[in-house]
């Protein structure tokens, strides 16, 4: 009951002060028909019941499960089936993720379909399937994190210069979306869980299982820029 009590006071904060902004801006500035006064009015409440019941179902379900699926893999002793798994958690999670299908749903619109909307949510998945599963690797053989980052992000940097213009907002969009609330969660526990278990003799921290989200942002930002390559 507490941690409910704790989502909703979480909830409340974040939505009041955007709601505060808009009315005053409403009675001062804007002066919106009523009609769409009422319906922002409608959509933040409906905003609000909504973002509570996925920060419960968040805290109830994805966090404990992929902090268990986390500490469970490495118990298999096999290091290619710990990677398939996280390369395939990762393409679901993208799948579902609802920030990427608002992405593709205004990229498809803006190209008038050159770019169709589920194009461009498989190649984001794609991108952060192979980045969740260079994580894997990364935990399980104590990889450099700041090697991998460095290596990642010179990769964009020079695949930028290949890249049309107009896929490059693009593709940084799309590392942004993928930080959204079904991955981020889900992947950070899986992180933990992994890394609670395969924690280094010298280190007894978990802190090896975060940076995952980091990395995982970098695999859509090169798949989108490969996509405008091709498409280019």
């Amino acid at each position: 009951m507490a941690n409910i009590l704790e989502q909703l006071k979480e909830v409340t904060f974040a939505i009041i002060p955007l709601a505060l902004v808009v009315i005053v801006l409403q009675f001062t500035v804007i002066g919106l028909p009523t009609d769409i006064f009422v319906s922002f009015l409608a959509g933040v409440v409906f905003v609000g019941i909504g973002l509570f019941l996925f920060l419960v179902g968040v805290h109830i379900g994805l966090l404990p499960i992929g902090e268990m699926i986390g500490a469970s893999l490495p118990k298999v002793k096999k290091t290619w089936l710990i990677v398939a798994i996280g390369f395939f958690l990762g393409l679901v999670l993208t799948v579902a993720e609802p920030d990427v299908r608002v992405l593709a749903l205004q990229v498809d619109q803006v190209s008038e379909g050159a770019i169709s909307n589920n194009l461009l949510v498989y190649t984001v998945a794609v991108g952060v399937a192979f980045f969740v599963a260079l994580a894997m690797i990364k935990v399980v053989f104590n990889l450099n994190f700041v090697h991998l980052l460095i290596g990642g992000y010179s990769l964009v940097f020079l695949l930028a210069l290949f890249t049309p213009p107009h896929f490059l907002p693009i593709s940084f969009d799309a590392g942004g979306v993928t930080t959204g609330p079904m991955t981020v969660p889900f992947i950070l526990a899986l992180g933990v869980g992994v890394a609670s278990v395969l924690r280094r003799a010298d280190s007894k921290q978990t802190s090896d299982g975060f940076g995952f989200v980091a990395l995982a942002s970098i695999g859509p930002i090169l798949a989108v820029m490969l996509l405008g390559v091709i498409f280019g």
